[in-house]
């Protein structure tokens, strides 16, 4: 989907790490000093991997536009900073600073920043996790 690098090296995405914390606005503030920002490149940075879920900060420049992507996967888009245009065929809504979108697998989507704006995305793939049965 996007060009991702691991915040730390080593076991960060381990699936033996029971406890994580991140600074969020340490890693913001990384990611926009980073040498692809200054590019104009959207940045991004894998939080957590593991075969049932994974989280992915996103910074975009205001503009940024990401077209007709389908996600076989739930997502969540949880807003840090900025905001967010998400269109679906069946409606868009403007996501602004603190606001969660869901989403379902098989949706087609698309979204435009309409400002320099940071994001979590969370992938969860619910045809991977254990059967509770």
């Amino acid at each position: 989907m996007w060009k991702t690098k691991a915040p730390l090296r080593g076991d960060s995405t381990s699936l033996n790490v029971s406890l994580r914390t991140f600074d969020l606005p340490g890693l913001i503030k990384k990611m926009k000093n980073s040498h692809a920002w200054a590019k104009g490149e959207l940045n991004a940075m894998i939080l957590l991997k593991n075969p049932f879920k994974q989280i992915v900060l996103t910074a975009l420049h205001e503009g940024t536009a990401i077209n007709s992507f389908q996600s076989n996967d739930s997502i969540t888009f949880q807003i840090i900073e900025g905001k967010l245009k998400f269109h679906t065929q069946e409606e868009s809504v403007t996501l602004e600073k603190f606001q969660l979108l869901t989403l379902h697998e098989n949706i087609k989507y698309s979204l435009t920043s309409k400002e320099e704006t940071v994001f979590l995305l969370t992938i969860a793939n619910g045809a991977l996790q254990p059967d509770e049965n």
